[in-house]
């Protein structure tokens, strides 16, 4: 068998210096190594040798294996080599001693929506398919788009009920997203209807209210719009927001830039009306303002109030995806917790 084993070690070597990746070189390995390999086929004959011939026999197949298992080492280095060596070409020279390509891959999350993104996405879904479209304005405003063309003028009381941001006499971080309804009515003629979603900034921060939170605002003008409309669109609303069993209510209320106002209540979704420590024991719970256009917005935009009507409603996303979520405590949002995040 002396022969045969140099025979086997001979092909081994040419072969192994022959290959030329890591595939073909695992088959020369399954080949001469494998379970029915050709050096292992020959460790199974030495039984029929005699026991003279048997301990020499052995000790070359050992080192014929130790030789080839050695040979297919060095080569697979030499491919792991090369592949690093093309890897750092093209400027990527300064990952040589970082990255070792050999190393499995690392799998990555597979992401998903932020929850406040999916709630303000089905609002605005929703709202579509009621035939608003979307309309969008900047968040660094004018005074004028904020406040005064909203029929909030310098000095009026109503600017104490938001804590502004500032950054000089004229132009500020805007507090909703009522701007949007102004520039819309100033670009275009009626009939106009629109829901507005973005972020809005108010000096404001607790378990229910961060500095930057996310509103959307609707606007509806043409002729004949009345409050009997606005009632059936945020049913509608929150009906498909919520569930068809939702109880509605609309209460008086106060807003500068509509008259009549109204605050909009429903039903408590923890405790059905049956009053609980969400909904402070009174079984409804504040989820958005909304109104009638009020005459003076229409002049400041050069509409005439005599002849068109409109109506306006804001909500807080946070507001209704703490409700849908029975989310407690608003700053979760923002934390940036992947245990958090994951559940949606």
């Amino acid at each position: 068998m002396h022969k045969e084993i140099e025979g086997i070690l001979k092909r081994a070597r040419q072969e192994i210096k022959e290959a030329k990746d890591p595939k073909s070189l695992e088959a020369i390995r399954i080949k001469f190594l494998g379970r029915k390999g050709e050096i292992t086929l020959a460790f199974k004959r030495l039984s029929t040798l005699s026991q003279e011939e048997r301990p020499k026999v052995g000790r070359l197949l050992n080192e014929a294996k130790k030789e080839i298992e050695s040979l297919l080492k060095d080569k697979d280095k030499s491919f792991k080599e090369s592949a690093t060596t093309s890897l750092y070409k093209d400027g990527l020279g300064w990952l040589k001693g970082v990255l070792d390509p050999s190393l499995p891959g690392r799998r990555q999350p597979i992401g998903r929506l932020h929850p406040i993104t999916q709630v303000m996405d089905e609002i605005c879904a929703v709202f579509k398919s009621m035939g608003f479209s979307i309309a969008e304005g900047p968040e660094v405003e004018e005074d004028f788009y904020n406040f005064e063309a909203l029929n909030i003028p310098p000095n009026h009381p109503a600017r104490d009920m938001q804590d502004t941001f500032y950054i000089d006499d004229k132009v500020l971080l805007r507090t909703h997203t009522s701007p949007i309804q102004i520039r819309t009515m100033k670009s275009k003629k009626p009939p106009i209807r629109i829901v507005a979603p973005g972020k809005v900034y108010r000096c404001d921060s607790d378990v229910t209210h961060t500095p930057m939170f996310h509103q959307v605002e609707g606007l509806m003008v043409d002729k004949d719009v009345s409050f009997s409309q606005l009632k059936g669109t945020l049913t509608q609303f929150i009906h498909k927001i919520f569930d068809p069993q939702t109880k509605v209510r609309f209460r008086p209320s106060y807003f500068p830039f509509t008259e009549p106002s109204a605050e909009v209540d429903i039903q408590c979704v923890n405790c059905r009306g049956k009053g609980c420590r969400v909904c402070g024991y009174t079984g409804w719970l504040e989820v958005l303002g909304a109104g009638m256009v009020h005459p003076a917005v229409f002049r400041n935009v050069g509409y005439d109030p005599n002849e068109l009507t409109g109506f306006a409603f804001g909500l807080g996303v946070e507001r209704i995806a703490m409700l849908k979520y029975s989310i407690d405590d608003i700053r979760l949002f923002y934390d940036n917790d992947i245990r958090f995040l994951d559940q949606f």
